[in-house]
């Protein structure tokens, strides 16, 4: 290579053509046609020729001289038939040189315009031949097919950039604009970016459409989404995130319609309890009944029943039901609604213990003594109906009048003092209840746990549940069963314990285990344990349910493998459900301390860490950070007033000061 030749190299994603003024070791200083001078290795040149320029004769002549070269090359690149080359060469996969690739394009000439030409066909379209420097590969019909997607994919994304960016910029200035054509795919992209983040396979489109609009903030895809009525302001995004929408299936409703239609119960079997007094105690709102209670003296001992509704009477292993149940695993309970397992037609219909209504069940028939101790007991399958249908606001206020309830809170209050000497941890908290009332705002109230009503069904179902635990055990059938290691530490006895004392021993528990051998549950201060008596809302106790079933000959009974398998299928679900219900909790508890931003609050100091203080808002049952405390001390268990000082829904944030 000496001065004066022309040469080609690529910038910018264009071919430029130049001559060379000066050349040293390998480093040439060039003059473009662009009237620019550069300098660069000679490794970046992608031709050269000996066609060679006067370099003295400066640039006013050099320069269009380049140009007209240029412009000549170009013309002869527009010649070129890539494809029809493409066709006859594609089935040879190997490298083709320069000159022969110049040789085929053009029979009258190889000489270094042609070559140039070539070379300026070849890089600009790359669809057919693989380019890299003097040589060329033609791509498989494969490779062709994929690179055609891929450019297809390319400008779709380019295009929607541009049209995500115009629109999130007109909606956030507080336009109405058309929505684009693509406008379903932008807002499927936004959507998943801001739900997912870096999980979100459309991350780098949902940023650089964010860029484009002149925001790098993903909080502004949430209220651009809002703003076009895509999401609504309080929009439950964790459902979104998990794919749960509360739709059932085609397939689901027409079974379920089915069912419904040809619910009539037959005796056959079955056990007849219609004649005892059948009640169920629930909250007000509830609708969705699955246990009831009976009881009746017979000398010096209780005949207490635990009557549940036998949903597998209704629903058979494996079918659409069975396995949209296992899908979601749990109903879902929010402030802002409720996602039911089942089918409101069965849950909240055929499968509910309805006043008057005649029902398939399960009881489990206790003979027990006024001191809890269990003399015999059996599980069978049962024909019942409920006779009252009790609120735990009614109950309580029949706990000293009403025979039947107050023997049902005595016997659960001394079954209670039997599992506290077995070493049961009973854990007192106030449950703080969240609603929307009529106008869709968040509302709270406190409800004690141990008031009479809640008490009695909450030991009673305890207690059928260890029954059948104990039951499945004793005839070797593998079942769910629930464990708890021992607390890594108590810090106090029976259920004397303080709020602060209540509150900080929940923190010291260890979770519960499933598993399809019986082992104890030192919580409940058990030995065998499991869960039966909410089948209609929780899958484990179908599952269970329908063990108890197979032991009176209704079905047959699962296998360990099929139990462990359930087990393991239902971990991720059942976190899900707990995720949900905690999040969307505190989101409408905050949202209600959101309308209460500036008001004094009374609080427990809980414990100190490196940044500050962090406290029990009482009234709320809400653990948070104190800030404005430096230079105080302040000891667990002091009480405070402090100030709500900003409250975020939304971005979960609540910040107090020292009142």
């Amino acid at each position: 290579m000496e001065t004066g030749h022309v040469v080609e190299f690529i910038d910018s994603n264009r071919i430029v053509c130049a001559v060379v003024l000066e050349i040293k070791k390998l480093r040439l200083r060039l003059l473009t046609e662009n009237n620019r001078e550069v300098k660069l290795s000679a490794g970046r040149l992608v031709h050269h020729s000996p066609l060679g320029l006067d370099g003295a004769e400066g640039r006013t002549k050099l320069v269009p001289a380049l140009k007209e070269i240029a412009e000549k090359r170009r013309k002869l690149s527009q010649q070129i038939d890539i494809r029809e080359l493409w066709e006859i060469l594609n089935s040879e996969q190997e490298w083709i040189e320069l000159g022969t690739m110049t040789a085929f394009c053009f029979q009258d000439g190889t000489d270094a315009d042609c070559q140039s030409a070539v070379i300026r066909a070849f890089f600009n379209d790359r669809l057919y031949f693989k380019f890299k420097m003097n040589q060329f590969r033609p791509h498989t019909p494969d490779q062709v097919e994929a690179i055609v997607q891929q450019k297809e994919a390319e400008a779709q994304k380019e295009r929607l950039i541009l049209q995500g960016a115009a629109w999130i910029g007109r909606v956030m200035k507080g336009e109405s604009p058309p929505r684009p054509d693509d406008a379903d795919t932008i807002c499927e992209v936004l959507s998943s970016y801001y739900l997912f983040e870096k999980e979100s396979p459309h991350r780098e489109t949902a940023r650089a459409i964010l860029k484009k609009a002149g925001t790098g903030s993903p909080t502004a895809i949430f209220t651009f989404l809002s703003k076009i009525g895509l999401w609504h302001p309080d929009e439950n995004l964790d459902l979104l995130r998990f794919g749960i929408s509360g739709q059932f299936s085609a397939m689901v409703d027409s079974q379920t319609e089915t069912l419904c239609r040809n619910a009539t119960v037959v005796l056959n079997d079955r056990r007849d309890l219609r004649s005892l007094q059948i009640i169920t105690i629930d909250g007000p709102s509830t609708i969705d009944f699955d246990d009831a209670l009976s009881i009746s003296r017979e000398g010096d001992h209780f005949i207490v029943g635990i009557h549940i509704t036998d949903v597998g009477y209704f629903v058979s292993k494996g079918d659409p039901l069975d396995q949209a149940a296992m899908e979601q695993c749990s109903t879902i309970y929010m402030p802002d609604g409720k996602i039911p397992m089942l089918p409101p037609a069965l849950s909240e219909g055929a499968c509910s213990l309805k006043a008057g209504q005649d029902r398939p069940g399960v009881s489990t028939m206790i003979r027990i003594t006024d001191k809890a101790e269990v003399i015999d007991f059996e599980i069978v399958p049962s024909l019942i109906r409920v006779t009252k249908q009790l609120t735990f606001q009614t109950a309580d206020a029949m706990a000293a009048n009403d025979g039947n309830i107050s023997a049902l809170h005595a016997i659960a209050t001394t079954y209670r003092e039997r599992r506290l000497k077995n070493g049961a941890l009973l854990i007192d908290l106030p449950e703080i209840n969240v609603w929307l009332n009529g106008e869709g705002a968040p509302a709270i109230s406190k409800s004690n746990r141990e008031s009479p009503g809640r008490m009695l069904v909450s030991e009673l179902m305890i207690l059928a549940n260890e029954m059948a635990a104990r039951f499945l055990a004793q005839n070797d059938l593998p079942a769910i069963f629930r464990s708890q290691p021992e607390p890594r530490e108590r810090l106090f006895e029976n259920s004397q314990g303080s709020l602060f004392q209540n509150w900080m021993q929940r923190k010291l528990i260890n979770r519960f285990v499933l598993g399809s051998i019986p082992e104890r549950h030192a919580g409940l201060g058990l030995e065998h344990y499991t869960t039966a008596t909410s089948p209609i809302r929780k899958y484990s106790d179908l599952v269970i349910q329908r063990q108890l079933r197979a032991a009176s000959g209704l079905e047959a009974p699962y296998t360990r493998q099929e139990i462990d398998a359930i087990i393991a299928a239902s971990e991720e679900p059942l976190r899900q459900v707990a995720r949900i219900q905690y999040r969307r909790h505190r989101y409408w508890l905050l949202k209600y301390l959101q309308g209460r931003t500036g008001q004094k609050e009374e609080a427990m100091v809980l414990y100190k860490r490196r940044d500050g203080y962090m406290i029990l808002l009482q009234n709320y049952m809400l653990e948070c950070r104190l800030s404005g405390a430096e230079g105080f001390t302040l000891r667990p268990e002091d009480l405070i007033r402090v100030t709500l000082q900003h409250v975020n829904a939304r971005s979960d944030i609540l910040t107090v000061v020292l009142g």
